[in-house]
């Protein structure tokens, strides 16, 4: 558990920082906001992708179910922040230095959230695999 405790402090880490530095010469307030909502959105986001791979997963009770939820939703949503937050940084920070134009903006924003929606296809999977996975560990336990 501790090991992925670190990795999470790790990747929450890797995403603030690299967002930070990506956003340029933006005030540090809005920066902050700007990362707190983030991944707000990022957590948002990696819940409901866990709430559509749990169908059909029968958890032993809820307790185990809120356990790997946590866990899960919370490395998926660092990782799914480092694909998203550090390029809507760079989009931003040539926003407020005057450097994009519109339609340039909107074609990065949806190439991105093209990209985003592949990776979270993806995921989905993966997360149902290991919510499998995690529960067949468990019941060799018992």
């Amino acid at each position: 558990m501790a090991f992925i405790i670190l990795t999470a402090m790790i990747v929450y880490f890797i995403v603030i920082a690299w967002t930070w530095q990506s956003l340029g010469f933006i005030e540090k307030a809005k920066k902050v906001a700007i990362i707190l909502i983030g991944m707000a959105i990022m957590y948002g986001i990696t819940f409901m992708v866990f709430q559509m791979t749990k169908g059909g997963i029968t958890y032993p009770n809820g307790e185990i179910q809120n356990k790997v939820q946590n866990i899960l939703v919370s490395i998926f949503a660092g990782i799914n922040g480092i694909i998203v937050m550090p390029q809507i940084g760079k989009i931003l920070d040539k926003i407020n230095e005057d450097e994009m134009e519109k339609e340039q903006f909107i074609k990065r924003i949806v190439l991105l959230v093209i990209i985003f929606m592949i990776c979270l296809i993806f995921e989905s999977g993966y997360m149902k695999d290991t919510q499998e996975g995690i529960l067949k560990i468990y019941h060799t336990m018992k």
